[in-house]
């Protein structure tokens, strides 16, 4: 029996459905963690505001774009819009491997028919996060690096990547021994994986669109309302792609 998109659709939002206040749970608190993790790494307030104020003068006054602009910073500037970016690449991808491993974790335990809760799945998914954080760390920067040169590739290692991790969390495979084996099996099923991404791409768009908008809220509370929503997108992708897995492999 060939797998459809629909089939996989159904079964993923069945189990969203099913396990809701736990999925729900993990990504408040992983994006929780995110936002706490930004904070503490983040330059203080006072730098902030003077990055923000010259920023804001030289592509007012001048009309530059944004590599422009960095080039007319003082070396004082640079560092601080340097500390600003790793501290939200470094929150990113933490909150990211905590939500990936706990999720994977989550789903595996209840496809084995045992009862289970945010809190339990983030614990048992402790020996594998590890890997996960090599795993992620080397696809974000694969897939970085070809958006930023060619856009392209940087799509095609997406797609290519999209069951890595999947693999490294069921399997126990390592990290490129799971990159290899996704690669393989997502060109092969793209039919049923790229136009999910899409959605899911999309759906991550509307999260930023909408959280943009909401202005009664505070800055901090935004960044954890726009991370859990964000978080449960994403959620939803990894219960597709689990489930892909499962009947890809048998």
């Amino acid at each position: 029996m060939p797998i459809t998109a629909n089939a996989l659709y159904r079964d993923s939002f069945n189990f969203l459905r099913n396990q809701l206040a736990s999925i729900l749970m993990l990504a408040l608190l992983t994006a929780f963690i995110s936002v706490l993790l930004n904070q503490a790494f983040s330059p203080d307030a006072e730098q902030l505001a003077t990055l923000a104020a010259s920023t804001s003068d030289f592509a007012s006054s001048t009309g530059m774009g944004i590599q422009e602009v960095i080039q007319q910073m003082t070396p004082e500037q640079q560092m601080v819009l340097l500390k600003v970016s790793a501290a939200a690449t470094f929150s990113a991808l933490v909150g990211n491997v905590l939500l990936v491993g706990g999720m994977l974790t989550l789903i595996r335990l209840v496809s084995q028919g045992e009862r289970t809760s945010a809190l339990r799945a983030l614990g048992a998914s402790a020996p594998d996060l590890p890997r996960l954080l090599l795993l992620l760390f080397i696809c974000t920067l694969l897939i970085q690096l070809g958006l930023t040169l060619f856009v392209v590739p940087g799509v095609l290692m997406a797609i290519a990547f999209a069951l890595a991790p999947v693999i490294a969390s069921v399997d126990k495979k390592g990290v490129f021994a799971s990159l290899k084996l996704s690669s393989k099996l997502a060109f092969a099923n793209a039919r049923v994986i790229v136009p999910a991404m899409m959605l899911w791409l999309a759906a991550k768009l509307l999260v930023l669109f909408l959280v943009s908008h909401l202005s009664v809220l505070t800055p901090n509370v935004a960044s954890v309302v726009l991370t859990a929503l964000s978080n449960l997108v994403s959620a939803l992708l990894l219960i597709y792609l689990f489930r892909l897995y499962m009947l890809l492999r048998g």
